[in-house]
């Protein structure tokens, strides 16, 4: 009954009686998984003086992956890019510092890996995979890297159904085959959006298995893995993992990034550009979130180069970014 598992009249009660009764007193982190909230909802769960949780998941960007009004099989075929910078200008602006708090996430176990959903992994898998990273990481809110993002690990090229393990996927296809879907439309679902997806073995070398196990792993390691893993990976001084890695240590390094005011800006509908800014600091992040070249002008003069997946001295200059182009700067 949703009346009683979604926002039910004791739920706050119950919560503060939990944290009371356990994980209160201790310098431990909580966060809920709070599918269906607003800023206003998320606000009840992770304002500190309502002792209940330490910060939220919500999941209304998610929620962008799906047709509205259909399940989840009936996923887009194209990311609403317009739409999701809406949802993170409400969600940054909304939900504050004193409060309440935020989680920034693309991925976890339940979820198709970023890159093969929204981002480019054929043609532009690195690159598309930094902007998704380099344009979440500036935000207010603690990031959460999901296993095999920060390699840029990719969707599992699903063939048949005897490869799927998934309980969820394996309903929807006896369901779908009993109503007469095609398999192939199945199969392409599954491939697309299907839990599997996040939960193959983690990529660690060219060795069998991925090096993930000496022993037969419950799923398929991912046919790609000999040219996607950690130690190609550290190898690369240009890798997607030294992206994550310098993310980390920008947020370490600028903690005025956690009460700075978050500034959408208007631009082509494919670029998603924003800035932090605090007292006289200002950090602008640009992302091109397409396989097309997009018009950007950097408005101000450019103090320092942070993070990037491209030239950005050449973005200023030409003011074009390149498909998937995305960096942060300081701005004077």
């Amino acid at each position: 009954d949703e009346k009683v598992v979604n926002n039910g009249p004791m739920l706050h009660p119950y919560l503060k009686e939990m944290n009371q009764a356990t994980f209160g007193a201790k310098n431990l982190l909580t966060v809920g998984e709070t599918w269906g909230a607003t800023p206003e909802i998320a606000k009840l769960y992770s304002d500190p003086k309502g002792q209940e949780l330490s910060m939220v998941f919500h999941f209304e960007h998610i929620g962008l992956q799906y047709q509205e009004g259909q399940p989840k099989w009936h996923y887009q075929k194209e990311l609403n890019i317009a739409k999701l910078k809406e949802i993170f200008n409400k969600w940054q602006t909304e939900l504050g510092v004193e409060d309440g708090w935020n989680s920034l996430f693309w991925n976890n176990h339940d979820l198709p890996r970023i890159v093969s959903i929204w981002g480019n992994d054929q043609e532009y898998r690195e690159k598309s995979a930094k902007a998704f990273a380099i344009l979440l990481h500036i935000m207010r809110g603690t990031p959460y890297i999901y296993q095999g993002e920060e390699i840029g690990m990719t969707n599992y090229p699903f063939e048949t159904l005897d490869q799927v393990e998934d309980i969820e996927s394996l309903n929807y296809a006896r369901e779908a085959l009993e109503k007469g879907v095609s398999l192939e439309e199945i199969m392409d679902s599954i491939r697309v959006i299907g839990r599997d997806n996040a939960r193959t073995p983690m990529q660690w070398d060219e060795s069998k298995n991925a090096g993930f196990s000496t022993g037969q792993p419950w799923l398929a390691v991912n046919p790609n893995y000999q040219a996607i893993n950690v130690q190609e990976a550290l190898a690369n001084p240009d890798s997607i993992f030294y992206t994550y890695q310098n993310l980390v240590q920008i947020r370490k390094e600028n903690s005025w990034l956690i009460r700075a005011d978050f500034e959408l800006l208007d631009t082509a509908d494919k670029v998603f550009a924003y800035i932090r800014k605090d007292g006289d600091r200002r950090f602008l992040v640009v992302a091109n979130l397409s396989n097309e070249e997009q018009v950007f002008v950097v408005e101000g003069n450019v103090k320092s180069v942070l993070i990037e997946n491209t030239l950005a001295q050449e973005v200023f200059e030409k003011q074009i970014l390149a498909p998937w182009d995305a960096f942060c700067v300081e701005l004077l």
